[in-house]
């Protein structure tokens, strides 16, 4: 069946999070988002109150070892594309994961030196595949587009050239494995296909969750109504976090306006210690809890 290049909701350059535009733009502006602002909205007005609107920004806890971990294996699996073909090894991969190390937030150095050989374990599996053996067309690469009444900004992991379309790679290193309903519900990932698509001038419209621990690799296939449909959910987001920042700026009552919304979450939220009700509904778990097992 023959495929548009970009859905009817139109699109550029993209990735995740949310940065609003001066609260005093026009009809004719554009929201400037990115996935992960729109997501702490969507999690907590408030928390996004204390990270995207409060000036200045209040302090942040401290670090935790699967958050450390994250970003080891990226910057190891950035680094591994950027060699030569012929180097592109499992090796080679296991090698740049010592490179990027860092024990922050692990218990002990003996729980670090694990997670470091787990983790380069993890990149050397991955170089195995197509991580290893194709050449990415787009590697942590920011893009910045229209789509609709937003400009879709964020940093995308990876982009492959599938069959003379893109793929967008998302790499996970959580407790949690992913499964192809999660590929499907990921607006991050629908954000990026329109704005890649939109960049590159080319398809896109298949996104992965690459979770490494496990090595799954969790698929969806978009269509036009189901980008349409992601690109719907994160305007009404982008609206109701203008809106509230726009009512704040008039004198509004800050609680009212960000109210927060206590859960799980709550436990690794950035800001917590300036949030009661948040530190009464989950304790903080210790630093290194939350690693893949």
């Amino acid at each position: 069946m023959a495929r548009t290049t970009t859905p009817a909701t139109g699109c550029q350059d993209g990735q995740l999070g949310l940065d609003l535009l001066d609260p005093g733009f026009g009809a004719t502006k554009l929201h400037r988002v990115t996935p992960a602002k729109l997501d702490t909205w969507d999690t907590c007005p408030r928390r996004y109150r204390m990270l995207h609107v409060d000036k200045p920004a209040p302090s942040r806890g401290g670090g935790f070892a699967h958050t450390t971990l994250g970003a080891v294996v990226h910057l190891a699996l950035r680094s591994f594309a950027e060699l030569p073909a012929d180097r592109r090894t499992p090796a080679e991969a296991a090698a740049l994961v010592n490179k990027h190390w860092s024990d922050e937030g692990f218990a002990d150095d003996d729980q670090a030196a694990r997670y470091q050989e787990r983790a380069r374990e993890w990149v050397a599996e991955a170089a195995e595949g197509t991580v290893g053996s194709d050449d990415p067309v787009a590697v942590e690469r920011w893009v910045s587009a229209p789509v609709g009444s937003l400009l879709v900004e964020g940093r995308i992991d990876r982009l492959d050239d599938r069959y003379g379309e893109l793929t967008v790679v998302d790499f996970k290193t959580g407790r949690r494995v992913p499964d192809d309903g999660d590929a499907a519900a990921s607006r991050q990932l629908a954000l990026y296909a329109v704005a890649a698509a939109h960049v590159f001038h080319r398809d896109c419209r298949v996104v992965e969750l690459f979770h490494l621990p496990s090595g799954r690799i969790a698929v969806a296939e978009h269509d036009d109504a189901s980008l349409a449909e992601h690109v719907a959910s994160a305007e009404a987001t982008a609206s109701a976090a203008a809106d509230a920042t726009a009512a704040l700026d008039a004198g509004g009552d800050a609680d009212a306006l960000f109210p927060v919304r206590t859960g799980g979450h709550c436990g690794t939220c950035p800001v917590r210690r300036h949030c009661p009700e948040g530190r009464a509904a989950t304790p903080e778990p210790r630093p290194w809890e939350l690693l893949a097992p």
